[in-house]
């Protein structure tokens, strides 16, 4: 017969080693919940990095699209990953110095950035509207993450990495309204679609160049070339190249308040709310009397700011009557403008124009023409 002191004994001895078995269970569950917190953390701090190397390598892509159509890829390239790079750092997390290796920060080109499906090609002969940046710690780059309480299960350290896409819409069908209740950057000229292909071809002066520091326009090349926006002819008689984006009984100081401040939303409430191409690619647009020595004041307010013109390559009528036949919308600088005497002008280049309320598109209208940067994924 076991006494029961002795029986006290054994179940001593039982729950001493369960409490032993019960320490090293709840050290490894401590373990657990610790480091997975460090590794989500460690992850979260990694995609925000990402996050904010792929958003700013793509506004430098951006920027350098829309200062110049020319620009080499091979420097285009380099300044897209240098500015990766140095947000790296900026947001590095536990205050470490990640960096970035040149196969961590790609280039490419997506069809439809709104579309999260849309494939990311490499190497392809379109110009690229997106960039990719994969930020990790492994052994090969930046160190394994450590890890702590594991220790005692012999986990030291986990590699962890994340990724993000950035990306600038650069295909349009149209424009409507901006979400944030702005106003849209089109001037009401209409250009000549055969002036604006013989400039894409070559033809043209190349006599201003702006400054983007100062944002001025100053005489020099700058490899962009020059046009005369005032038409000397648009086939339209009694018509001078003025579109009516509003309210057909619109007047001059209609026409130079959207020349400064752009179309507003009440203007494009006049035309259905939206400048939109139909399936054809055609968008029409009435005519005004035309570009008059009294907007000189008015364009000369805008010299060295980029905006859209809409494109045309038919127009029939005469005067407000006449009706112009658009094709595509493309951006430009105003570098010049003399309404009064007898050599008219407004000279404007090729430029790029940032804004919002493009509809997307994968069968685009639109040239030197973008959206701002966003995360796509």
């Amino acid at each position: 017969m076991i006494h029961n002191s002795a029986r006290r004994k054994i179940r001593q001895g039982s729950i001493t080693v369960q409490a032993a078995i019960l320490m090293v269970v709840l050290l490894a569950v401590v373990a657990l919940a610790v480091d997975v917190g460090t590794l989500y953390i460690g992850r979260t701090e990694l995609q925000r990095t990402a996050d904010a190397s792929a958003m700013a390598a793509a506004w430098e892509l951006l920027e350098a699209r829309a200062a110049s159509s020319k620009i080499p890829t091979a420097k285009l390239e380099s300044q897209v990953r240098a500015q990766a790079r140095e947000f790296a750092k900026l947001n590095s997390e536990d205050s470490a110095r990640l960096s970035l290796g040149r196969e961590d920060v790609e280039l490419g080109y997506l069809s439809n950035p709104s579309d999260p499906a849309s494939s990311f090609q490499t190497g392809g002969s379109q110009q690229p509207n997106a960039v990719h940046v994969e930020v990790k710690r492994t052994a090969d780059r930046n160190g394994r993450l450590p890890l702590y309480f594991a220790r005692v299960l012999g986990f030291t350290n986990s590699a962890v990495a994340a990724e993000a896409t950035a990306a600038l819409n650069v295909n349009f069908k149209g424009f409507q309204a901006p979400s944030d209740g702005s106003n849209l950057p089109i001037l009401p000229f209409a250009l000549d679609l055969e002036t604006w292909n013989e400039l894409l071809a070559g033809s043209g002066k190349d006599e201003f160049r702006y400054d983007a520091k100062t944002g001025k326009v100053l005489p020099g090349k700058d490899g962009m070339r020059e046009f005369n926006l005032y038409p000397q002819d648009t086939g339209s008689g009694g018509n001078r190249g003025t579109v009516d984006i509003g309210n057909p009984a619109n007047s001059v100081g209609d026409i130079a308040r959207q020349i400064t401040g752009g179309i507003t939303p009440a203007d494009l409430d006049y035309v259905g709310g939206k400048l939109e191409f139909n399936a054809e690619g055609k968008l029409y647009l009435n005519g005004d009397p035309g570009i008059s020595a009294s907007l000189g004041k008015s364009i000369g307010k805008i010299t060295g700011q980029a905006r859209m013109v809409p494109v045309f390559s038919d127009v029939t009528g005469n005067g407000n009557a006449s009706t112009f036949t658009i094709v595509k919308f493309v951006g430009i600088r105003v570098m010049q403008t003399e309404l009064a005497g007898g050599d008219k002008r407004v000279i404007v280049q090729p430029a790029g124009v940032i804004t919002l309320g493009g509809i997307p598109s994968d069968d685009p209208h639109t040239e030197f023409i973008y959206s701002p940067v966003r995360l796509v994924r």
